[in-house]
């Protein structure tokens, strides 16, 4: 068969993990829509180096990559407000961190992910397990009135009401249950998300602290 540059998203079923939680250390990154991941996760790259994968990114990217045999797929899931089918995720992250370890990265924040339970367990046996999942808490109206505002220039095909209120439903219906999953093993750090992005960066930094990391670049005041 001849080499092709497609991503392989039917990879086999591994006994352990791709990556060693040793050498590579994963934060998943989880919040309604317009809980401030995003905001959040950069203020991070820039203090403490780490890399930012968005699975929504990379989704969206492999949607318009021309020769994507997935891209109609996706477009139509999330058009539809409805989660991708996992294997397609995760097999684009895992590329993903395979492609940065390259260049020497090894601290990984995964924003929007796993937005599903098969996509939690399939993702901690076969790619890497977390260190923990940070938790964006933010009441569902004050999402709206941030997504209604970023829909005005984002140009993005789901920052419209009726969209954003799937993207609710099933946020609540399928992935607070990954939340809950992590807590019982202690694995959730939970920051409430309705003050200033300022304000919910430094409880961030402190809880980032508590869990062992320290930023290792300082922001020039």
């Amino acid at each position: 068969m001849p080499p092709t540059d497609k991503p392989q998203l039917s990879a086999p079923a591994k006994d352990t993990p791709t990556f060693s939680p040793s050498k590579v250390k994963v934060i998943y990154v989880l919040g309604g829509p317009g809980a401030g991941k995003g905001t959040q996760c950069a203020n991070l790259v820039r203090d403490y180096g780490f890399e930012h994968l968005s699975a929504g990114d990379l989704l969206r990217e492999e949607q318009d990559r021309p020769d994507s045999e997935f891209g109609n797929m996706i477009k139509e899931y999330i058009r539809d407000g409805k989660i991708v089918p996992m294997e397609v995720t995760v097999q684009l992250l895992e590329n993903a961190v395979q492609s940065k370890l390259q260049d020497g990265k090894g601290m990984f924040l995964v924003d929007g992910f796993p937005r599903k339970m098969d996509q939690a367990i399939k993702f901690e046996e076969s790619v890497c397990p977390s260190k923990f999942t940070l938790f964006f808490d933010c009441p569902e109206d004050e999402m709206l009135k941030r997504l209604i505002n970023r829909g005005k220039t984002s140009g993005r095909a789901d920052d419209n009401e009726e969209s954003i209120k799937k993207r609710f439903r099933t946020f609540i219906e399928t992935s607070m249950p990954v939340v809950d999953y992590f807590e019982k093993q202690g694995k959730v750090v939970r920051v409430m998300a309705t003050k200033g992005p300022d304000e919910i960066y430094e409880e961030v930094k402190k809880r980032m602290t508590e869990h062992g990391f320290e930023p290792k670049f300082i922001p020039l005041t």
